[in-house]
């Protein structure tokens, strides 16, 4: 059994990893980590999620559970994240990252801390999203610069970031396929008098509304045609199991950073 531990166990993702990690035959849930003015610190983890008692209690830090776990699974926040990237890189913890919002500089920390120990980085853990991003590789190379590309992304009102990470990581997949840096090329959102579009750029449309998991639609498009890749997610249970996958992917893994596409083996 692989022992694993959940950052941020008692919020909505940390509940459904739990879940996830519960139900699978080959990992066991052996620490959970909220912060420490949390009145939850020493409840039951499964008594939080909802699965039943697991005897095993939450804890106010990550360095007091170092001995329970061989993987940490953190979808927190850049910050938290890359503190318990440093500290798993000294320990030699595995780390399973679903965390979004990274920017340029942090993303190379992460970088730094799987030269010392495994990590697997995603903007989100899905496996149908992971094969959309092949597909949306594939669609790109095949339709090339005749075809103009708009990225629309929905998500629940509580979400901080936007575009999300995953809508991002699209716009990353389509802007290699073609050629392009995305940073130069990206149009978050537009009005007013915009002139005609440009045809190199990738436009990113965000909605941010109720209960919405996540719904990514990537849109090809050219005079008499439109190609449409999409994926909803209708539960966080997705991201949960696509996050115990890559913990079970990873044992025996040497030290590096890798995604999910490297788990699911469509690079």
């Amino acid at each position: 059994m692989i022992k694993v531990a959940v950052m941020g166990a008692a919020g909505r993702m940390g509940k459904a990893l739990i879940q996830a990690i519960n139900e699978d035959s080959e990992t066991e849930l052996t620490a959970g980590i909220l912060e420490p003015s949390s009145t939850l610190v020493g409840a039951d983890l499964g008594e939080l999620a909802g699965v039943g008692k697991l005897g095993v209690l939450a804890s106010a830090s990550v360095e007091e559970s170092l001995d329970a776990f061989e993987v940490l699974i953190d979808f927190t926040t850049p910050q938290t994240t890359l503190a318990n990237a440093a500290l798993c890189a000294r320990s030699g913890k595995q780390l399973i990252v679903g965390t979004t919002g990274l920017n340029d500089e942090q993303k190379a920390q992460l970088v730094a801390a799987g030269q010392q120990t495994p990590i697997v980085f995603a903007p989100n853990m899905s496996v149908g999203v992971n094969l959309c991003f092949k597909l949306l590789e594939m669609a790109a190379q095949a339709l090339g610069d005749d075809y103009d590309v708009e990225i629309v992304e929905a998500h629940h009102r509580h979400k901080v970031d936007a575009p999300s990470g995953t809508a991002l990581g699209m716009g990353e997949a389509v802007a290699k396929a073609l050629g392009r840096d995305l940073q130069e090329v990206a149009v978050y959102g537009r009005e007013g008098h915009t002139g005609a579009r440009d045809p190199k750029t990738i436009g990113f449309a965000t909605m941010r509304v109720g209960d919405v998991v996540g719904d990514h639609t990537v849109v090809f498009g050219t005079e008499g045609e439109r190609v449409e890749i999409t994926h909803k997610a209708s539960s966080r249970m997705t991201f949960a199991k696509g996050a115990v996958r890559a913990c079970k992917w990873l044992q025996s893994k040497p030290a590096s950073l890798y995604s999910m596409q490297d788990v699911l083996n469509l690079k």
